[in-house]
């Protein structure tokens, strides 16, 4: 046996032993038992208003769906799986009541399957419109991605429902892939989501969640590696409104050696009872030596009678790494910013649409989506309307 070989086998054992349970994160499992119906009163659920989830953790059994519009390119199938064989692919098991929801009671899941060595010039287009504020769904979602492939695939969710889902996105070696999931609900719509990622041995994962739309908006994105050297880049561009409730929870598992992980969300809010919640969990083990990991969070507060929460968490087993940092930052606008452009000719309200797009320019950068990326510049400037532009001497 080569040093290699013993080296290789040395971590694959490090990595099926069993794990202790982190402190950030509930254990995973598919069984309900295991996660109950929370009070609020825990530390995962204590931001969000429960009492706004209109009865999805409940969990009533419903056959309503979303509509599907897609659009594939070459070699890219959807097709439909049962629970057994979701699981039996390796996606990541439930760690919350509402993916575990989701899994019990979609009545199976659908596959978006990227082959191996694919490399495609065109984005993977899924639009999941729902009908009514009335209609309880349940989703089951899960994206492979072969080894060597080159993919960027679209989430979109439009229209109004109560949705609850999760989805999986299973990353082959040395694939890249960029995956984007744009919650664009109409004013009444709850959504639970979770995305869980698995990162294969020196792939290149970038996850995108856009949340706009929506009364209440939840969504959780799980980050784990099935070898050494994966990298994970996380970002997320939110915008609450008067009374909106939009909540982002993030878990990187780094539970091989060599692995990264760069977290970048930036939120604003404006309108009396607005409310965002950033939740920024990064987990180190034992055996995640050399890995290296970094999480922020910025939050722009355009009007009075907002609320931001902002936490970010290391746990950390092992002083062996790279590097590992966060930071967190809530502020109004910027004094200086907005007299430099005044002071050069430029009316107030279009000063402070300056230094909100300025403040979402870098991310919107690196969405990679062009189609997108005009949507969202779009989407928020309409936003500013209700606001900045509404009342251009208003105290901010």
């Amino acid at each position: 046996m080569t040093v290699t070989e013993t080296a290789r086998e040395s971590v694959a054992s490090a990595l099926e032993q069993e794990r202790v349970a982190s402190h950030l994160n509930p254990p995973p499992s598919y069984d309900l038992a295991d996660h109950p119906v929370p009070t609020g009163r825990e530390e995962i659920w204590r931001f969000t208003p429960l009492k706004r989830l209109a009865g999805i953790l409940d969990g009533e059994a419903s056959d309503a769906h979303l509509t599907w519009k897609t659009s594939l390119p070459a070699g890219v199938t959807l097709s439909e799986i049962t629970a057994d064989e979701a699981v039996a692919l390796g996606e990541l098991a439930p760690n919350d009541r509402p993916a575990a929801l989701a899994v019990a009671n979609a009545g199976g899941a659908m596959l978006l399957d990227v082959p191996a060595e694919l490399e495609l010039d065109e984005p993977v287009v899924v639009n999941l419109e729902g009908a009514s504020v009335d209609d309880l769904v349940w989703g089951h979602l899960v994206v492979r991605v072969g080894a060597h492939a080159k993919a960027t695939i679209v989430l979109e969710h439009t229209g109004s429902a109560r949705y609850c889902a999760t989805t999986s996105v299973l990353v082959g070696d040395g694939a890249s892939v960029n995956v984007l999931t744009l919650q664009d609900w109409a004013d009444d719509a709850v959504h639970l989501g979770r995305d869980a990622i698995r990162v294969g041995r020196d792939a290149f994962v970038r996850h995108t969640a856009i949340s706009l739309g929506g009364d209440l908006v939840r969504m959780h994105a799980n980050v784990e590696y099935a070898g050494p050297g994966g990298e994970a880049e996380l970002l997320g561009l939110y915008f609450a409104d008067a009374g909106q409730h939009i909540e982002h929870r993030l878990f990187a598992d780094h539970n091989a050696p060599r692995t990264k992980s760069h977290v970048v969300y930036k939120g604003a809010l404006q309108g009396q009872g607005a409310h965002t919640v950033w939740i920024g969990n990064v987990l180190i083990r034992k055996v995640a030596e050399g890995i290296d990991t970094y999480e922020e969070n910025r939050n722009l507060v355009l009007t009075d009678g907002c609320r931001a929460d902002s936490v970010p968490n290391l746990e950390i087993e092992t002083g062996e790494i790279e590097g590992a940092g966060h930071a967190s930052a809530t502020g109004r606008f910027d004094d200086e910013q907005l007299f430099y452009l005044q002071a050069r000719g430029i009316p107030e309200d279009e000063a402070h649409r300056l230094v909100v797009h300025g403040f979402f320019a870098d991310l919107v950068r690196k969405i990679g989506v062009p189609q997108v990326e005009d949507r969202l510049l779009t989407a928020i400037e309409a936003e500013l309307e209700k606001n900045v532009g509404a009342n251009p001497g208003r105290e901010v």
